[in-house]
């Protein structure tokens, strides 16, 4: 019997599978949504988008979103290989959003509070005038309502094609959170892979309760970098979430499948 030719054979249609990077597990898309994205093999937590994180966390329909009307400008006409403000346009096309951070009035097991949600995929997360005029928004916002904060933060750092006024948001969303903290209300911060950069360096890692989930790189430079700085290799796991809270930089590592529940009791402690 003839071997099938190739043309013959069944094709496995797009978007069915995925393969996971840490593991190689081939995994049916199904059964990953099912499982909140995570390889039912390693436990590798793949990454999530805003909206994506928004409904595994948000009560239903508790969601209003605000800040949507502020917008990026391109101020420097800046260009690399291509336009910013091409780049912008490409990413929402690819994304859906007007830039890298998603902002509201929500609840999580029924406890209302403001969140701030950066999405990767709007140009690695990276923070811009815009993105820290959100941040900030919510915290302002935390404050008027007296309701606590939760910054989730997924972002490669700050973002280059703004220069200097990418660099100002640092201080600017650290400066809002003192407030924050005076007014004493709680801020949640939750870690995510990546959390890099500009966000590490300011309100990432600010937070009252500082949370990531497993194996999120949490860094200011990568690894390589810090090698060539320092001439010494870096041990095992370095800028992984469990490093950081073997020494003592995070409060905790939950689960993304208990993330709801767990951000639910730490909201009812802080309105006991």
């Amino acid at each position: 019997m003839p071997l099938e030719s190739s043309k013959s054979k069944k094709t496995v249609p797009a978007g069915v599978w995925t393969k996971c990077e840490k593991c190689e597990q081939i995994i049916f898309n199904k059964e990953l949504e099912e499982n909140f994205k995570i390889c039912p093999k390693c436990g590798a937590h793949f990454r999530l988008n805003a909206r994506e994180r928004l409904a595994q966390l948000a009560d239903p329909k508790s969601f209003k979103e605000f800040g949507e009307d502020v917008l990026p400008a391109d101020a420097l006409g800046f260009v690399d290989i291509q336009p910013y403000s091409a780049r912008l346009s490409e990413s929402r096309k690819k994304t859906g959003q007007n830039d890298a951070c998603l902002t509201g009035d929500v609840s999580i097991e029924a406890h209302p509070l403001v969140i701030a949600i950066l999405d990767f995929e709007f140009m690695g997360g990276s923070m811009g005038s815009v993105v820290g005029e959100r941040i900030t928004l919510a915290i302002e916002r935390a404050l008027k309502k007296r309701l606590p904060l939760l910054v989730i933060s997924s972002s490669g750092g700050a973002r280059m094609q703004e220069s200097i006024l990418s660099l100002m948001q640092m201080a600017k969303t650290s400066s809002a959170l003192r407030r924050l903290h005076e007014a004493k209300l709680p801020f949640i911060s939750l870690l995510t892979d990546p959390t890099t950069g500009g966000v590490t360096a300011s309100f990432a890692m600010l937070g009252d309760i500082i949370l990531a989930e497993p194996k999120a790189l949490i860094a200011f430079a990568g690894p390589r970098v810090i090698e060539q700085t320092l001439r010494q290799q870096l041990p095992e796991g370095f800028q992984l979430s469990e490093f950081l809270l073997e020494h003592g930089m995070l409060d905790a590592i939950v689960e993304r499948r208990d993330l709801r529940k767990y951000l639910g009791q730490l909201l009812e402690h802080f309105e006991a």
